[in-house]
């Protein structure tokens, strides 16, 4: 009897359950997360007429290691830590050449251009499908629970960062109340940009967003959209403090001055902030530019989107009203609902995009070297695989991640098994430990079940380096494409 009323338990406690969330986010990147990023930047163009490159499907082969005689041959996580070389995976993906428009299908096939360190105990690990008897027999031991890579010889954990959700709205009050601003962390696989609408005192909205450098009259980024004037008040209609702003604004916009200017008007006055000084085609393009890629990217990246991203950009402001004349409370940046830990899956996506960008940059110099000295376009010339490999490791094995973040791979602690498992399980602030944040450190209430309240390192680390809870459980997440088509279904309309 008291074996069955503690199975749930045992369930939960047993070494596999407890880095399940490290184990589950990575196979998650392997399955999906790097074919999203190669598809998203699938077509390579150099400087050479007619002539492209074209990548296709992704392939992860089983852990492996080349000889001295050049050949390959399958490795096992204990023969790595003892021969000091990384347990890694070939990474082939099929390169279509396209000459004139026309794809060459077969003409390459499957093509290696890199090494992908493999996580111990996840589903392209060579360890996953022995017995316990055959761990015992290659030297591992059958109670290793994994969630760790093997690095030159030295086991590396990533260690999950907390973070602010990505494509949520939050709203605060700033400057003693009298600025509110919305933020958004827009975020697409291996990009994330930062786009803020502020309300001042008076209810003017501007627009922040990257690579512009200052901010950009809410109304004239909405018109440079394609949104109409007479949009804008009927999204406004059915909340009066929030008309009364946006008919302030645009009273106060560059669009009263000219009467209602057409969209390639805003984005001309938008490029002349951008690139000053330069042509106006030029301008009216980089305008273009900024506004695909850097603003909200999570809703898309052509200008198919851009009529959507200005409906976005309103429910910002919107927001940003009721909470500027207390209709609704400001958001907690502490409250755990608005928090999420990204652990190896998306940290491993977020490194392989940007190791990824350098690579096509790499294949695009190759082919317009090759080309220039008249050379044969042959794969092994133009493809180097060394380039996506150096990138990933040389991040897992220092810890300094993209973006300038650091400590994020540490050498696993082997001191015994718990502390073993703790380290598997650590959550880290991106906070500085240098300053203050008080409410960033205190406990909040909604941790309890899932951060553990009472583990955390004295000092200057206190409160930003945490445990998650023993029984806590994370999920890795749903396809958002998914959950749009079934709100579509159930009848949500788009405005």
């Amino acid at each position: 009897m008291v074996d069955e009323d503690f199975s749930l338990m045992d369930k939960y406690l047993s070494p596999s359950a407890l880095v399940q969330h490290q184990t589950e986010s990575y196979n998650r990147f392997v399955d999906t997360g790097i074919k999203k990023i190669v598809a998203k930047q699938s077509l390579i163009e150099p400087s050479v007429e007619g002539f492209a490159l074209k990548l296709g499907n992704v392939r992860i082969g089983s852990p492996s290691i080349i000889e001295a005689d050049s050949s390959r041959r399958s490795i096992t996580p204990n023969e790595a830590r003892l021969r000091n070389v990384t347990y890694s995976a070939p990474i082939f993906m099929e390169v279509i050449p396209v000459i004139r428009g026309i794809e060459k299908v077969g003409s390459y096939g499957d093509v290696f251009v890199g090494e992908l360190p493999v996580m111990v105990g996840s589903s392209i690990c060579n360890t996953r499908v022995l017995s316990r008897d055959q761990l015992i027999e290659n030297g591992e031991d059958p109670d290793d629970p994994g969630g760790y890579f093997i690095i030159k010889g030295v086991e590396r954990v990533l260690i999950g960062l907390e973070d602010v959700a990505s494509n949520r709205i939050i709203t605060t009050k700033e400057k003693g109340g009298t600025e509110v601003k919305s933020r958004v962390f827009s975020s697409t696989p291996g990009f994330r940009a930062r786009c803020v609408v502020s309300r001042n005192q008076n209810g003017i909205f501007t627009v922040d967003f990257p690579t512009v450098s200052k901010s950009i009259d809410l109304i004239l980024l909405l018109r440079a959209l394609g949104l109409q004037v007479t949009d804008m008040k009927e999204y406004a209609s059915d909340v009066l403090h929030f008309k009364n702003d946006i008919l302030l604004c645009i009273e106060t916009s560059p669009l009263s001055e000219n009467g209602d200017m057409q969209p390639s008007e805003a984005l001309w006055e938008i490029g002349k902030m951008a690139a000053p000084g330069q042509a106006k085609e030029y301008q009216i393009k980089r305008a273009e530019t900024q506004m695909d890629s850097y603003l909200l990217p999570h809703i898309g990246n052509d200008a198919t989107s851009r009529k959507e991203k200005a409906r976005y950009l309103l429910q910002m402001a919107r927001k940003g009203t009721l909470v500027a004349n207390k209709m609704v409370k400001q958001d907690d940046k502490d409250h755990y609902a608005n928090k999420r830990v990204r652990f190896s899956g998306e940290l491993m996506e977020e490194l392989f995009a940007y190791a990824f960008r350098f690579f096509l940059k790499e294949v695009k110099y190759q082919v317009e070297r090759m080309s220039a000295r008249g050379r044969r376009l042959g794969m092994q010339s133009i493809i180097s695989p060394d380039t996506l490999t150096e990138k990933i490791a040389y991040a897992m094995g220092t810890g300094m991640w993209v973006a300038g973040q650091t400590g994020v791979s540490q050498v696993l602690d082997r001191t015994n098994m718990i502390s073993t498992y703790a380290h598997l399980r650590r959550v880290k602030s991106p906070l500085a430990k240098k300053h203050p944040h008080f409410k960033a450190r205190d406990v909040h209430g909604t941790q309890w079940g899932k951060i553990c309240v009472s583990e955390s390192p004295e000092g200057q680390e206190v409160g930003l380096t945490k445990y998650l809870a023993l029984l806590s459980r994370v999920t890795v997440g749903a396809d958002e494409a998914m959950t749009e088509q079934e709100l579509k279904k159930i009848g949500i309309k788009e405005f």
